[in-house]
Parts: C-alpha cells; structure tokens; sequence
C-alpha cells in the first residue's frame, strides 16, 4: 500500500508526468517503503489483528500516516537521491492515499472474517468474558440498546466447546488463559466478566491481565445479587471487588427451597441493623414471611435495613429499638410478634475490643443469649438459630470463650426445652461485614497508606455476607436440636496476600504507590484460626458446604450453675470472680461423653 500510494500520488499531482519527477519518485520508492513500515511497526500496526479493527485502529493509523509522511519529508530533504525533493502536493496525497489504503485492506479482512462486524462501533468496545447465559444476554443487550454506546467485539470462555461460535453474531475466541494476549494484540475500551457462578481463580486472572495491560474491568455480581428482579443486566455491573476473586467457589442455594419453612411465619432478628442481620432480612423478606420484627439497639443501622425494605414493598415489618439484655423489654417483643423462628444475630465481634471489656461480651453475647433462648420456649418459638463464629472454636479471648458458652446453651437449652428446636451456624470472617478486615483496609487505601498487617503470616477464613446468610438459612430448616452447623470456608486466605490484591484491585502498587505495614498483633487474636476443635467430629449434611460438629453433650445442669455463679458474682460486683468462672466454664466445658477427635482429613 505504501509503494502504490507513493507512485499514485506523483501520477495524481502531474497532468504530465515530468522527467525529474519520474526519477525521483523511481529514486525514493524503495527508502520511502521502507520508513513507512518501520514507522507502522514502531506505533504497534503489526501486533493488532485486523478481524477486530475499529475506530482505534484508524485514529492509530491516522497519527502513524501523519509520522510517515513528516519523516519522509524530513529524509528526502536532508538525504536527496537525486537534485529534487518531493513536493508538498505529493506528500499530501501521499498522506491520503496511504491511510485510505491501510484502513481499507484492514476493513476488508474484517468484512471476509466477521462478516456482521462493525468498523465503527457506537461508543465503547467491549470484551465480554463468558459466553454462557449471562455473556449472552449482555451481548444481546449491549447490541439491542444503542443508547447503552457499548460494542461486544469479542467473547472469551473456558469451555473448548464454544471456540469459534457465535453469540449474537459475536464470535467466541480464546480462553481467559489467553487474555493477557488478546488484550496486548487488540485492546478493547473494557472488559466485562459475564460469569456469575465462577469461582475467584477465573475471576483473579482475568482482573490481573487487564490490570498489567491497564484496561478497565468490570463485573456482573453474583448469582444471588442478580435474583432481585432487575431485569437489566448491565445495570448490575460493578468494579471488582476483593470478594470476586478470592480462590473459592462461591455458595448458591435455592432458597426459595431452603427456606420455605418460613413462608407464611412470623420472624424475629436480632441484631438486623448489623452486616450479617440485615442480610438475613433481606433475604427472609422473599420468602413472603407473615410478620418480620427487627431488633437492634444501634438506632441508625435499625432505619437502614427498615427504610430498604419499605422501599422494596415489604410492609410487614416491625422494627423495635431494644437491647437483647433487657429480659423485659425482650419477653414484650416476642409476646406481641408470637414468632415461629427466631434468629439471633445480635453479638459484640470485635476480638481486640472485647479483650479490653470483657464483661461486655459476657454480658451481651452470654448472659443475653441465655435469656433469650429462655424466652423463646417460654413464647413457643418452634426453631431458634444462633449465629455463632469461629472464634468459639479457641476461647482463651473473651470473645472467644463468649461465643463457646453461647453455643453451650443453645446445647443445653436443646436438652431442657424439647419444644423448640436450638441450633447454632459457626462460621469464620465475612467479607465486607463491619468486622472484616475489607472496609479498614478500603478506608486506609483510599487515606493513602499504610495498610497495617499484623502479621504477615496470618490466615483467616472467608466468606461473602449472602453466602453466610444461605447456609444459616438452611440450617434452621434441617437442623435438630442442639445441632452445631459449621460452614465449608474452604481453604484459609493469607491476610498479607488479600491486602496485596486489594491495593491492586484499587488502582494502586503495593509497595510503590501504597506501603504494607506490619504492626505485630493486636491482643486476643490468633495467627490461625480453625473452625473444629480437637474433640469435635465432622459429619456432612445433604449440603456439602454444611457441616454438623458431633462432640459430647453438653451437661445443661452444670452449664446451668456456672452461669448461675457467673450472675451472682456481677451481681454482688466480684468482677474478678465472674471472669474466673467464665473463662473456665468456656475453657473446660464439662460434657456428658466424648467423641472421637476428627480425622486430620
């Protein structure tokens, strides 16, 4: 194109072509062919593919046209074959001829190749991950809605199967293993992750090729978050969050299925202005319950979650400011909202907080808890649920060794009140609930730095909030009595490696743009946590992501006199004494058997 652009230029700037004019352009040809290609080669015209040109690659060919030309002029000036220089009107249409040429070989080879393909897409081009049935209504609506400006040029899936299909008339074409050359050979303006159920490995890769190749990425949310009947999906779509790409696959129940024991039931949560609480609501809130009475004392987060559901049409709602300590206030609630199930979510979580007031835990996560499962069978609540953590499992801390007594009496109170069925959900750290690690790291990113690390060996489990909020759902519905549910984690996340993706994911290099820090631990927290102590056993449930702790029974008539004791003696202010018998209560728990300790499997 070049060669016949530079002797059609000559041709076109004469009537008759001169002498002088036909030796120079005979002269300058084979040195003009050859800084043209170099200039094309230098701006990146070679590692583009022409199936997938577009207005990017014609605003690139114009600029490496124009260099073309400037530097042609510049060499047959400074280095004159023979005693003439090209004229102006010949590089002019040069320039023309040149770019007419190059990008009309290039629509061409579009045209044979796509055949429906686009040379001028409306707005931005999109790449879109996954070709399954999210990646296909995105397609489809990104094609059917001009005012959204967003092309699909190219589809990307894991599945051998769909190479070389098409979606809409958008062809699939390598995998997410491929990307990172994908991307580098005919970037897009953005790429969407169309794939709902992968897991975070998948996700992880995709959102590290466009990171190293500085596209902007974005997501559809996950199946859960898509079931809110908006039809439009992408609306749905967000920037990526740490939660997508951690390595496990994600959670998803039918809880219509699940939950079906409570459509029709009144339904009380404790703690529903709270992360895990407020989840629980919202999602108890679409299984059509008679009546749905919240409780929590922190009067902000309680008009939240009741302003959300009023929003979405759910009218029978009570919310109750009310303390979970306050036996009276408590016994009012339930006899007006006669509840079929009651969720206790209600807790005080933050290990470092509660080790500098530990009666505060024992107090509000003990003390309360036992009351409240008192109350319950006395009202003729059918299921009680406690939402428990998997700090119970080590209970030196105090809110460790809180949370064990809590599921101690949700064992005990299984043994004397045979009416209501008690349960408790262990499971470890919730991703973006107010106790994770998330929001501190996201508020310190976006302060600057640094983002402290205790340590750098330290690993915890994680969850996301709907996921958590599912299992515990399912577990009210097949738990028996004094069952202790403990969710599949999967494998525990180095905290120093989460912070790493976080910064990334934000924009920013660790080390570079924002300082890691390691500050050393912080009182009562543990370098590892489990989720099973050594004397329990694991036993699967028909949910492979649900697990029962099977360990002894709990002698509720012991567990009785020590809480006892604990009460007598913050009632006459032996303070130390309480702590005494509460951390031995935890520590030593006396139990009726034992069970087998659990396979290291």
């Amino acid at each position: 194109m070049a060669a016949l652009a530079w002797w059609l230029a000559f041709e076109l700037r004469f009537d008759v072509l001169p002498v002088w004019a036909a030796n120079l352009r005979l002269a300058t040809l084979p040195w003009v062919v050859v800084i043209t290609v170099a200039v094309l080669v230098v701006n990146g015209l070679y590692v583009r593919w022409w199936r997938y040109v577009s207005l990017r690659d014609v605003r690139l060919l114009v600029r490496a046209s124009a260099i073309a030309v400037v530097v042609v002029a510049l060499y047959a000036n400074l280095f004159p074959p023979i005693a003439a220089t090209p004229p102006r009107g010949v590089l002019l249409i040069f320039f023309l001829l040149l770019l007419v040429g190059s990008v009309g070989v290039r629509a061409f080879a579009r045209t044979l190749l796509e055949g429906r393909g686009t040379l001028f897409p409306r707005g931005r081009e999109v790449l879109v991950v996954g070709a399954g049935d999210a990646g296909s209504v995105v397609v489809r609506e990104m094609l059917a809605n001009r005012s959204l400006r967003m092309t699909p040029i190219r589809l990307c899936d894991d599945d051998v199967r769909k190479q070389g299909m098409r979606l809409h008339g958008v062809k699939v074409d390598g995998t997410t293993h491929d990307l990172a050359a994908i991307l580098k050979a005919s970037p897009p303006d953005e790429v969407v992750i169309a794939m709902p159920g992968a897991d975070g490995v998948a996700r992880h890769r995709v959102v590290d090729a466009c990171r190293r190749a500085s596209i902007p990425v974005k997501t559809l949310p996950g199946l859960y978050d898509l079931l809110d009947g908006d039809p439009s999906l992408l609306g749905r779509l967000r920037e990526v969050r740490v939660e997508d790409i951690l390595g496990r696959q994600p959670v998803n129940l039918d809880l219509v299925s699940m939950g079906g024991y409570l459509v029709g039931q009144s339904v009380v949560v404790t703690g529903a202005g709270g992360s895990i609480g407020s989840e629980l609501v919202r999602q108890i809130s679409r299984l059509s319950p008679a009546r749905l009475t919240l409780i929590d004392h922190a009067e902000d987060n309680l008009f939240q979650i009741d302003q959300w559901l009023r929003e979405h049409g759910i009218t029978s709602v009570v919310a109750c400011v009310a303390d979970v300590k306050d036996a009276d206030r408590m016994g009012k609630i339930l006899t007006e909202a006669k509840p079929s199930v009651i969720f206790h979510a209600a807790a005080y979580k933050h290990v470092p907080l509660m080790e500098s007031n530990p009666f505060s835990a024992l107090r509000n996560n003990v003390l309360a808890t036992r009351s409240l499962a008192e109350l319950a069978a006395t009202h003729g609540v059918e299921r009680f649920v406690l939402v428990s953590t998997d700090k119970a499992v080590i209970s030196e801390t105090a809110m460790g060794a809180s949370k064990a007594l809590c599921e101690y009496v949700v064992e005990a109170e299984a043994q004397r009140f045979a009416q209501t069925r008690y349960m408790a959900v262990r499971f470890g750290n919730v991703l973006g609930s107010s106790g994770s690690v998330i929001p501190t790291f996201r508020r310190q990113i976006n302060e600057g730095g640094p983002v402290t690390i205790t340590d750098p060996e330290m690993t915890r489990f994680f969850m996301t909030i709907p996921e958590a909020v599912q299992l515990i759902v399912q577990a009210g519905g097949v738990g028996q009595s004094g069952d202790v549910f403990v969710l599949d984690m999967g494998d525990p996340v180095r905290i120093w490696d989460l912070a790493h993706d976080m910064v990334r994911l934000m924009g920013r290099e660790p080390g570079k743009d924002i300082e890691i820090k390691v500050i050393g631990r912080r009182p009562g927290e543990q370098l590892h946590e489990r989720l099973f102590s050594d004397d329990e056993s694991v036993e699967r449930t028909q949910n492979d992501k649900l697990m029962r702790a099977r360990r002894g029974r709990i002698d509720a008539a012991w567990l009785g006199e020590r809480l006892d004791a604990i009460e007598l003696a913050l009632a006459r202010g032996a303070d130390e004494e309480a702590l005494r018998l509460y951390f031995a209560a935890a520590k030593s728990p006396q139990r009726e058997s034992t069970v087998a300790p659990r396979s290291a499997g």
